[in-house]
């Protein structure tokens, strides 16, 4: 696998942020006792500047609690919370000015390059949607990335935004990993393949036999189904699947990890100095739960940055949430998935 380059970041003078993002400070399950501390240790440790936003007198209170010197850190006040258990659709409605929603505007009018939630997703997906718009070829957003890295370096998505999906918009899932693989991971020509049953061209359900044809007919670099224990075996750059599926994937992989790292440690830890024991546990994590530890992954398909984590991060993993926006500002992700989308879409207006 290539190693892309990196890209030059701009310099604004000395100790000036040039990268502002903004926090959706009462996402998650722990609200600002979490997300303001990550604000602030992202501040702190990448150098950029963090917007704050969420319902002013719980974000100032957890503030006071912390040093700001020469950080920049600032709120800007929302009006309520969208919950896990709202409908997003209505609850945008009846709450206008969520603290998701005024993130999202943030973004949108130029003030902050990304928005990060740990909030929920079906909110995170439809408020990104209508303020940032859908790139061209995309009907809904998903989640998707490297979550077994570095068991495996895969782009696997939809992770559970979606979970039915027509054929077409597993296409447009393929053409927007792609971009992912090639401009962040330097994948030149990424293979793509279709998350399924049997690796013949005949197995699996009606949508992904269709999908399959869909697939052989377009411009994409298609290898044909993948199983699941293909996965680790380097057979496809970019796994397609919907979200029932995906999700179902994730949460198995970061289940695993937690119940071997408690076997290991029933098995080792009396054999095993604390440190290594600790050591041993932590690689585990990263190698089954890589989206909460990097905070969350991009929602891909909207014309926007969009950094949707977990919602039980605490403060590493948000602060983290913020380098992964970074990056993907940095790498031109948005520019990059309209390109290897508009090359798809001429590719089938051809073949009409």
């Amino acid at each position: 696998m290539a190693t892309p380059q990196q890209p030059q970041r701009p310099h604004s003078g000395a100790g000036q942020p040039t990268f502002t993002v903004a926090l959706d400070a009462m996402g998650g399950d722990f609200g600002p006792s979490e997300t303001v501390p990550g604000a602030i240790k992202a501040a702190r440790e990448q150098g950029v500047a963090v917007l704050l936003v969420g319902d002013e007198g719980p974000v100032r209170l957890e503030m006071a609690k912390h040093s700001l010197d020469g950080l920049q850190v600032h709120i800007v006040p929302s009006q309520g919370v969208i919950e896990e258990t709202d409908s997003p659709m209505q609850a945008m409605r009846e709450k206008p000015r969520a603290s998701v929603m005024e993130a999202a505007k943030l973004v949108k009018a130029g003030r902050a390059q990304a928005l990060v939630s740990m909030g929920s997703t079906g909110a995170g997906m439809a408020t990104a949607a209508l303020v940032f718009g859908m790139l061209d070829g995309v009907d809904r957003p998903a989640i998707g990335g490297p979550f077994l890295a570095p068991l495996s370096n895969a782009i696997i998505l939809d992770l559970g935004s979606n979970v039915d999906c027509r054929p077409s918009q597993l296409l447009g899932f393929g053409a927007i990993g792609v971009a992912f693989s090639r401009r962040v991971q330097g994948v030149q020509h990424p293979r793509v393949g279709i998350l399924s049953v049997g690796s013949e061209e005949g197995k699996g359900n009606r949508q992904t036999k269709e999908a399959y044809q869909l697939f052989k007919q377009s411009s994409l670099n298609f290898v044909g189904n993948i199983e699941g224990i293909d996965i680790f075996h380097d057979k496809a750059d970019v796994i397609v699947c919907d979200g029932f599926a995906g999700n179902v994937l994730l949460k198995f992989a970061e289940g695993l990890g937690m119940a071997l790292a408690k076997r290991l440690a029933d098995r080792l830890g009396k054999a095993l100095p604390p440190q290594a024991m600790q050591r041993l546990s932590s690689e585990l994590a990263a190698m089954t739960n890589a989206v909460e530890l990097g905070g969350g992954g991009p929602l891909f398909g909207v014309n926007g940055v969009a950094i949707i984590g977990h919602g039980r991060s605490r403060a590493a993993s948000i602060a983290n949430g913020v380098a992964t926006a970074r990056k993907a500002v940095d790498f031109g992700l948005v520019e990059a998935m309209k390109q290897e989308l508009a090359a798809i879409q001429d590719q089938m207006r051809g073949q009409k």
